[in-house]
């Protein structure tokens, strides 16, 4: 299918407005610090835009639709964790980070575990960041497709390459506010195409699709068996495993995660901060829930018009957008799912850029200069954008593939290599070491390993003694593996622990509450 002109000039226009942005935003002397972290000088409102548009991507625009179109709600009630997680992440995270760290969220674990824990959990942020925007991309590549016909590895170097451009060149606060222009697309695109399945007269009369989905069974919540079934059984996901699964997700996401973590640290006071980090829940919530709806009523509208659906679930959204949706609004849509894509792309690149720079550069080259890191931050942008495209190429799924989005949560709440675990024993705790800590990361490896090699579902080796549960448990299982062993061997055989131990724990957040924000310091010497 070609787009119209006014669909091409829509497109353009928007890929124009955030380029410009993105000169705009090197204007102005430059320091690492403004490069990286905006100079901590974003307003609340801004600030809560980039945290929403980086959560939003196209896994939310293509993926959960075509969850919800194959399998109905099943993602709805874990996604409704959201505002919960960050009630508790807004009072007590956001102000400890930013008086704790300066620009990279594992600065605060090398001063908690040492280098060795610092090294641990960036590196498993950074696989879960690049198999995150593989994610991303092969989505958008996906709605591309069906609605220009491009081919789908063409989509995902042009769409990388770009977002490569002008996040390298402007730095944070380009990033910051694309992601402003992007969100409002977003949620704009989100309502024309929900507006336009309710009304379409494709399927009869208004909101019919609405009846005929829930007749299809596609407006339900998913199982909610609780029995050891349900926990054993690979083929059958209940709505308790996805809610326990997001849970843990959102928490490690918005309390570890760098690419969340820095946009608290460019927030221009404290308290703007942790507003901006609930006022982003507030946005994400009615986003998610616009386009899971819609994805359910997807089935709805198939069957009233009688047109045959696509093979790959997860092209269900972009083949309705490709046939049914008018001139100049197919244009805002497309528009919508590039902003979703880049926003997430842009936000990310820069945060790997971030901990490539201060948490290996910095440590292994601690008398480099300014300008040095700001050189090698920009060059680790380039470099995590070539790894995304790699990993997007491999994700790409075909017709027997399950839904696009009920893998990603497996997949990355494995990478996250139980980094929640380790923060939570760190921050929870005064008594764990750091010879504890290097304990629980061994034993949290070996776990993982054991798990993804005799899980039921893929099964690679039979030991005997396998993996007996649902394969999305071992994500969750990692975290408690690190943290158990991890304080249990500290308690056995002791080991180093910072003198200003309450200073990085909860405990000591009414002690420090207005502690000035760190002085720099090189990296590395914590």
């Amino acid at each position: 299918m070609s787009l119209q002109f006014i669909d091409l000039a829509v497109i353009a226009a928007y890929f124009a407005v955030i380029a410009g942005i993105g000169i705009y935003a090197t204007r102005g002397p430059r320091t690492s610090e403004q490069y990286f972290v905006a100079g901590r000088s974003i307003p609340m409102w801004a600030v809560s835009f980039t945290i929403m548009a980086t959560i939003i991507s196209t896994g939310t625009f293509v993926g959960h639709p075509g969850t919800a179109y194959q399998k109905g709600l099943i993602l709805l009630v874990p996604h409704l964790l959201v505002p919960v997680v960050l009630l508790v992440v807004a009072r007590v995270v956001v102000p400890f980070y930013r008086r704790v760290v300066r620009m990279s969220a594992y600065e605060y674990v090398g001063q908690r575990f040492g280098i060795g824990g610092r090294f641990y959990t960036s590196f498993g942020f950074l696989a879960d960041r690049i198999f995150d925007l593989g994610v991303t991309l092969v989505t958008t590549a996906l709605a591309i497709n069906v609605l220009t016909g491009w081919e789908l590895k063409t989509v995902i170097v042009g769409v990388g390459a770009f977002t490569i451009l002008y996040t390298m060149a402007g730095g944070m606060t380009a990033v910051v506010w694309t992601d402003v222009v992007q969100g409002v697309i977003l949620m704009v695109g989100g309502l024309f195409v929900l507006g336009r399945l309710m009304f379409a007269p494709e399927a009869g009369a208004p909101f019919a699709v609405v009846g005929e989905t829930w007749r299809a069974g596609k407006l339900t919540l998913g199982s909610w068996d609780w029995s050891w079934r349900s926990l054993t059984d690979p083929a059958l996901t209940t709505t308790w495993l996805f809610s326990l699964a997001y849970a843990v997700q959102w928490t490690r996401r918005y309390a570890t995660d760098q690419h969340i973590v820095q946009r608290y640290l460019v927030a221009e006071s404290d308290e703007a901060a942790s507003r901006a980090a609930f006022v982003s829940a507030s946005l994400c919530v009615p986003v998610f829930v616009t386009f899971m709806f819609a994805g359910a009523c997807l089935a709805g509208f198939f069957q009233l018009a009688h047109v045959p659906p696509p093979p790959v679930p997860d092209s269900a959204m972009p083949y309705f957008l490709a046939h049914y949706m008018p001139a100049g609004l197919l244009g805002l849509v497309v528009a919508a799912i590039l902003a979703a894509a880049m926003s997430t792309v842009s936000a990310d690149l820069s945060s790997v850029g971030t901990v490539l720079t201060t948490d290996y550069f910095a440590f292994f080259v601690p008398d480099s200069s300014d300008r040095a890191r700001m050189l090698c931050g920009r060059v680790m942008i380039i470099l995590g954008g070539a790894l995304t495209v790699v990993a997007a190429w491999l994700l790409l799924p075909d017709k027997d593939s399950a839904p696009l989005m009920e893998r990603v949560i497996m997949i990355a709440s494995i990478l996250s290599g139980g980094t929640l675990g380790l923060f939570c024993l760190g921050f929870l705790t005064r008594t764990a070491t750091r010879r504890g800590c290097y304990i629980g990361m061994a034993a949290c490896i070996v776990f993982t390993a054991w798990a993804i090699l005799t899980e039921p579902r893929n099964r690679a080796l039979d030991l005997g003694f396998n993996f007996p549960l649902n394969p999305i448990l071992i994500g969750l299982g990692s975290h408690v593996v690190l943290f158990a062993t991890g304080w249990l061997a500290s308690r056995a055989f002791g080991g180093h622990v910072p003198s200003d131990v309450d200073r990085l724990t909860v405990y000591g957040l009414k002690a420090y509450a207005g502690t000035a924000r760190p002085e720099p310091v090189e990296a590395g010497r914590a």
